[in-house]
């Protein structure tokens, strides 16, 4: 139901921010080190009455609105969320349902797009304050704390991307407290090995490559890769909330440099584009995946699907989305299809589309330039070589491939 539940809120949201570089982060009020470790405990005799969370008869109501919340069809989800709330006033699930319904609206440029920032915060501090009255009330309320930690999570997400460190900080050791107390009811449901899924991969081992992160980890226990992997695999095999949550962080985790199993990413990716088809993240991943196993014919009706939903104005297609998109079709229109005016249409459309989204340092832009670049300098067109060149190198950084190509080529062609 959380796409950063727990503590890792705040070093996944990091991870997808582009935000891992040095910074200086403030002092923040010392919390008591807490004792996460990541064995499923049986539970105890807990009284679930009145626990929405596992309320089989929710779900069954829930699933089309949950279902249209991940296909972007945010006014049909919403209005079955908001039913759920004037019947359950005092429970925090309505509340965290549209704040998450929020959270997806920003998918996938969340780190840019401000734009339902306000509208989640309040609807996430009416869960906060809901699930923080049944917990006063009920000790062993651990629906409760999944909802704290989730929601405590989520915010430390969106402080984490908006750069306010002291209260990602600050939320996400709440959301690790909430997490530790709701471990008793691991084996109640699967929803609530989500939380420990996540910070058990991530905690092994981003301290080590992210030492600025260190201070923020200090008070935090280690995590098991491994467990890790098996938890979230878990999860997105039987989880009801946590299921598509789980398996949109697999496909990243799968595809990084540290796990190296795009095979299994891709089939993962494709799974999802296919049940949520009007998804744009979903959709990305799955022609992005699909381009790099070689399934060029997948990847190009993918592409071409997201540009044709940005071009009549379907909701959660933008600029953003449509960059990746028009860069794989110039690439397919240069090398399969050997048609260089539709290859440069397209690596042209990149190059407007990074512009209008604001993504003109990395990725896209420049690999789009130096496509545009390479085929003026096929053509003899030095003027316009020098034009893209000069873009690389205004736009990038030394070491990078692009602009060392491009340095060296403006170094022998001067004018």
């Amino acid at each position: 139901m959380t796409r950063w539940l727990a503590v890792v809120g705040l070093l996944a949201g990091l991870l997808a921010s582009g935000a891992l570089r040095a910074q200086t982060l403030p002092a923040v009020p010392a919390m008591r080190e807490v004792a996460l470790d990541s064995v499923q405990v049986a539970p105890q005799a807990v009284d679930i009455s009145g626990w929405l969370l596992l309320d089989k008869d929710i779900q069954l109501e829930l699933g089309g609105a949950v279902q249209n919340m991940y296909n972007f069809k945010f006014d049909k989800a919403e209005k079955q969320f908001r039913s759920l709330r004037r019947r359950y006033p005092q429970h925090p699930m309505a509340y965290f349902l549209l704040s998450m319904s929020n959270c997806w609206k920003m998918m996938p440029n969340s780190v840019a797009d401000t734009r339902y920032d306000k509208v989640f915060l309040a609807y996430a501090d009416t869960a906060e304050a809901k699930a923080e009255a049944l917990y006063k009330a009920d000790k062993h309320n651990y629906e409760a704390c999944f909802f704290l930690s989730a929601t405590y999570g989520l915010e430390s997400r969106l402080h984490a991307e908006r750069h306010n460190w002291r209260k990602a900080t600050v939320a996400a050791r709440r959301s690790l407290n909430y997490l530790d107390k709701s471990r008793e009811a691991n084996g109640l449901s699967t929803e609530f090995l989500f939380g420990q899924g996540l910070f058990n991969y991530y905690a092994v081992w981003i301290g080590q490559e992210y030492p600025w992160l260190r201070p923020v980890l200090f008070f935090f226990p280690k995590g098991n890769r491994e467990q890790g992997l098996a938890q979230l695999r878990q999860v997105g095999r039987s989880a009801f909330y946590t299921g598509t949550e789980a398996n949109s962080f697999l496909i990243s985790i799968l595809d990084s440099d540290r796990e190296r199993q795009t095979a299994a990413a891709y089939q993962l990716a494709q799974q999802m584009a296919t049940k949520f088809p009007d998804n744009p993240y979903f959709q990305l991943n799955y022609a992005k995946l699909a381009f790099k196993q070689g399934f060029l014919v997948e990847s190009e009706q993918a592409c071409l699907s997201v540009l044709r939903k940005y071009a009549v104005g379907q909701v959660g297609y933008e600029a953003y989305s449509c960059r990746p998109a028009a860069y794989i079709m110039g690439y397919l229109m240069q090398h399969k299809y050997r048609d260089v005016p539709q290859a440069k249409n397209y690596f042209e459309r990149c190059v407007v589309y990074s512009e209008q989204a604001g993504t003109t340092r990395r990725g896209y832009y420049v690999f789009a330039q130096a496509s545009l670049a390479r085929l003026a300098v096929r053509e003899r067109d030095e003027p316009a070589a020098r034009r893209y060149y000069r873009i690389i190198v205004d736009n990038t950084e030394t070491g990078q491939v692009e602009y060392e190509e491009a340095k060296a080529w403006l170094r022998t062609h001067r004018q």
